[in-house]
């Protein structure tokens, strides 16, 4: 997908407005549009939505708003539990899931609702995640053994080591931090940024994995990951409570601890 850039001196502008009827109960949302084939400029369209027929969540706001207002609105949802990170998305100026992110949450006045940031936009809310999946698989994130597999039984791992994963393994991919993060958003390229770094830690430090060596080796480059400056946007926006600077930062500290000994 070709990413939209703006044309020098261009904002994106005011769109539609879609005022609410007998509404009990009104809250105004601001939502980016953009369609890559219609050659016009992103919007942002005004939807005044009854709270007293919608659920709670800002995706509930977005479904009413698509199957009651306005059919042309694209955005990806699928769980609605917070486990399938289909609808990331940046509300009210935060990275977060719209399926957990409370209407009443987002302050008193308009919500405004864009896609995740510095990503190629498909269509209005939905990014182009092809890269950044294309930079999980590259870290192989599966088990990587070099002695055969046990025949009666799994590859068994003691509380301790268990625990070592916590906090690593509820990572959803929802790409939340990812696009929070400006080394990210300058070095993508090369920069595997901290949702991938995280997954890369996860099986680093998997107590099961005999490959740390060349995982590590892999890692062990200017761009892959010594673009993270520790600027911790990462950290506070993980719609999971997860901490992927930690993470980066023990690798870094494995590296070293590898060169050393």
């Amino acid at each position: 997908m070709a990413e939209f850039t703006l044309p020098k001196n261009s904002q994106i502008q005011p769109g539609k407005h879609f005022p609410a009827k007998d509404a009990k109960k009104s809250r105004t949302f601001k939502v980016y549009r953009w369609t890559p084939d219609d050659g016009q400029n992103p919007r942002t369209d005004t939807y005044e939505v009854d709270l007293a027929s919608c659920g709670p969540m800002v995706l509930d706001a977005l479904l009413k708003i698509k199957n009651e207002i306005d059919p042309t609105l694209s955005l990806r949802r699928s769980c609605r539990e917070g486990i399938c990170g289909s609808c990331a998305m940046n509300i009210d100026g935060t990275n977060t899931l719209a399926c957990t992110k409370a209407i009443s949450d987002c302050g008193g006045g308009t919500v405004n609702i864009y896609p995740l940031p510095h990503m190629p936009v498909v269509k209005d809310l939905v990014p182009d995640l092809t890269h950044f999946y294309a930079q999980f698989a590259s870290i192989k994130p599966w088990l990587r053994t070099q002695s055969p597999a046990p025949a009666d039984k799994e590859r068994l791992q003691s509380p301790e080591d268990r625990k070592k994963l916590d906090g690593l393994y509820e990572c959803i991919l929802c790409a939340c931090c990812s696009t929070s993060c400006p080394s990210y958003w300058w070095n993508g390229d090369r920069y595997l940024g901290p949702a991938i770094l995280l997954q890369a830690y996860r099986w680093i430090v998997d107590s099961r994995d005999e490959d740390t060596g060349s995982r590590l080796d892999d890692l062990e480059d200017p761009f892959k990951l010594y673009r993270c400056h520790t600027i911790m946007n990462c950290a506070r926006t993980c719609p999971k409570g997860l901490n992927p600077a930690k993470a980066i930062a023990e690798i870094k500290k494995l590296i070293v601890q590898r060169r050393s000994a």
